[in-house]
């Protein structure tokens, strides 16, 4: 198979089937064949692993993927696309999903396939409108998908591994470093993509922790608090709950102080424990 990501083949690809970039799906094709090589080594993929792939493009990345794997699951949500991939790659070697990823049911897609495999993981050059919904519906709903590796905007990969009371800590690192040990593998420069981003990017490897030590009563209920807590990150924790759940100011602040959080803080000086504890209370009183 001739090599997809590459400057020529792409450009040629794209004037072959008279296809135009559409900037509402966030389409940046990866051309850098040395760089497709590093991503399929970051995660654990062997001859009997399923890889699920979000937004495959040309299929530049999808091509590695299918070398080393024993099948390939992308969702597309282009049917202009759809139709370039089944027309480079086989049935048996790759599934094409042509649906939003947002609105899909991802392990009973992959159920689906009816297939033998040791182990699934994702492995994504995400669009970048959308990065962040994506990565929540994967640790939320997802029993299956067990490591991630995904191309993100620089900015976005600091966030996922920020500490907190630092300028990138926010509800996405929260949810990201309760649920899985997350590292930046590499950086990414943005003239290696057609058309080139507005920003640099970043691989980052997301391992889901089996044994997570402390959980809260309801992840659900986490997630959300965490969330509503960074509703608008210059208000206080008190204010955002308010708004959120309208309980009255001066029961949050008991319920804060119960936490032993201070009644005045923000959400961004909170760690991962606190907002378990914060959220279990909050159980408790709903």
């Amino acid at each position: 198979m001739s090599k997809i990501g590459t400057i020529s083949n792409t450009k040629s690809t794209l004037d072959k089937h008279d296809f135009y970039i559409k900037k509402k799906f966030g389409q940046n094709f990866l051309v850098d064949q040395n760089i497709l090589k590093k991503i399929v080594e970051i995660p654990t993929i062997t001859k009997d692993t399923l890889v699920v792939e979000i937004g495959p493009g040309l299929g530049s990345l999808t091509e590695h993927l299918i070398n080393k794997s024993k099948h390939v699951l992308s969702y597309e949500i282009d049917k202009d696309l759809v139709s370039i991939l089944e027309e480079t790659f086989s049935n048996e070697e790759l599934t094409i999903i042509n649906k939003d990823f947002l609105k899909s049911d991802i392990d009973s897609d992959i159920k689906a396939l009816k297939m033998n495999y040791d182990n699934v993981v994702m492995v994504s050059n995400l669009p970048y409108y959308i990065t962040t919904p994506i990565i929540f519906k994967i640790i939320e709903e997802s029993t299956l998908i067990k490591e991630m590796v995904l191309m993100t905007q620089l900015e976005v990969a600091q966030r996922l591994t920020s500490k907190p009371s630092t300028k990138d800590y926010n509800s996405l690192s929260i949810a990201i470093q309760y649920k899985t040990k997350a590292l930046i593998a590499m950086k990414v420069p943005r003239n290696v993509f057609i058309p080139a981003p507005n920003v640099d990017s970043a691989i980052v490897k997301l391992n889901i922790i089996d044994n997570i030590v402390k959980k809260p009563i309801s992840e659900k209920l986490f997630y959300e608090i965490v969330r509503a807590s960074f509703g608008q990150r210059r208000k206080t924790l008190v204010n955002n709950l308010h708004s959120k759940y309208n309980i009255p100011k001066t029961e949050l602040i008991d319920i804060l102080v119960e936490a032993n959080l201070n009644p005045k803080a923000r959400a961004e000086s909170l760690s991962v424990s606190d907002f378990i504890d914060l959220s279990d209370i909050l159980y408790s009183y709903k």
